[in-house]
């Protein structure tokens, strides 16, 4: 990975306060070097030199990624951590990344993941706000509500923080709550996650109705609003009703090809292709276990890139990105804390699988980029090519997106 960033100056999340005495210390994981080095990559000092210089001289954009550290001992603290709602930001990480803005997918700490029928709105503001006054105590990281924030970020060599939310559920049947995200910050939203909620069907359930008459007026809402919407854990026959609904381009902003690995997880080349033909981007997965591949089942940079080639082969080189859905921590443990709630084991049908530790070279935010750039420049992508899958091609969607 690279050598931090000169902007960052050291903070950690919530230093302003006494740990102990304002809120539950726990002891977090590494942010640098949880797990031995990815060693998949044989590239030359060119090589590497070019790499790095595509990092650090461009715009590079996640579409989708959890950048908050884990507590290390996960059976023992993180249902307190959690509960907490006070989520620690991996500002060392990031701040050796490469990334110029990271759309932070906040993990509800408080409601979702902890408790069964959660994405309660009053946790969701709670976790929102504890996270955005974290923010607003360092000069590091930016939030992001506008692309020329992105633009900031690069030309001040900082990092943008996009807001994000993997599902709409916390807004029952009140479209109004979306324009509550939108001032507190949010600029991405899911519609379902896994599980069937007001909007539409999560892809987790046996049968897919469709997104309702209320989704359909919430879609509508989200592009007036300027709020990027997004599909991965929806439904196919939902995900295809936002993109017939909805007036402007969405995302799949963590996901794969379910040609190429069949699980629900995946979205069919069919339901990725009408996406794409109304503009939309696909983000690249790499979350454990979920976008692996014949050629390498098990879970690793590579794995990942069968699912690019493939894509770039079926939707072009225009329409895929990446969204790695990594995190600071035992992301293995995590799911299987959370198996029940996440809905693992319908996401993945009947597909065997190894289960890994970790996923070799997409480990967590700091090093994805690093590799996901240094491979493509060994495969012989030109300088074009790569900067339009790791931010040209989002931020053409955002420019029409974002009112």
């Amino acid at each position: 990975m690279l050598e931090p960033a000169k902007a960052y100056d050291g903070y950690v999340s919530y230093s302003y306060l006494e740990p102990g005495t304002d809120y539950a210390a726990f002891e977090l994981a590494d942010e640098i070097g949880r797990v031995p080095a990815y060693q998949g990559l044989d590239l030359t000092t060119e090589q590497r030199a070019r790499a790095d210089a595509l990092l650090t001289d461009n715009v590079v954009i996640s579409l989708h990624d959890h950048p908050s550290v884990f507590p290390k001992h996960l059976e023992r603290d993180l249902h307190g951590y959690i509960r907490g709602g006070r989520e620690t930001t991996g500002f060392a990480g990031l701040a050796r990344s490469g990334m110029t803005a990271v759309f932070d997918n906040v993990m509800d700490g408080t409601c979702c993941i902890s408790s069964p029928g959660g994405w309660k709105w009053q946790d969701v503001l709670h976790d929102l706000g504890m996270r955005m006054s974290d923010l607003a105590h360092q000069d590091y990281l930016i939030k992001v509500e506008r692309l020329a924030d992105i633009q900031k970020a690069h030309e001040q060599g900082r990092m943008g923080l996009v807001f994000a939310l993997e599902a709409a559920t916390m807004i029952e049947n009140e479209v109004d709550r979306l324009d509550i995200l939108y001032g507190f910050g949010v600029r991405q939203i899911g519609i379902a996650y896994s599980e069937a909620n007001g909007l539409g069907s999560g892809l987790k359930e046996r049968h897919d109705g469709g997104l309702t008459y209320f989704g359909e007026k919430a879609v509508a809402r989200m592009n007036k609003l300027g709020l990027a919407i997004d599909v991965s854990h929806s439904g196919d026959r939902t995900s295809m009703d936002v993109i017939k609904a909805s007036t402007k381009p969405i995302f799949m902003t963590h996901c794969g090809s379910r040609e190429v690995w069949n699980t629900n997880r995946m979205k069919p080349d069919a339901l990725i292709k009408a996406m794409t033909e109304r503009g939309g981007v696909i983000g690249l997965e790499a979350a454990p276990h979920t976008t692996l591949s014949k050629a390498h089942p098990k879970h690793s940079l590579e794995s990942v890139m069968d699912h690019f080639t493939h894509l770039v082969d079926v939707v072009g080189l225009e329409h895929v990105a990446f969204g790695p859905d990594t995190l600071f921590g035992d992301h293995v443990g995590l799911h299987d804390a959370f198996s029940s709630n996440l809905s693992i084991g319908q996401a993945h049908g009947q597909v065997d699988y190894e289960k890994q530790e970790y996923v070799d070279g997409l480990e967590n935010p700091a090093e994805c980029f690093y590799n996901i750039v240094g491979w493509l420049v060994q495969h012989g992508y030109s300088d074009d090519e790569i900067r339009a899958v790791v931010s040209g091609n989002i931020l053409r969607v955002l420019e029409e997106v974002w009112v």
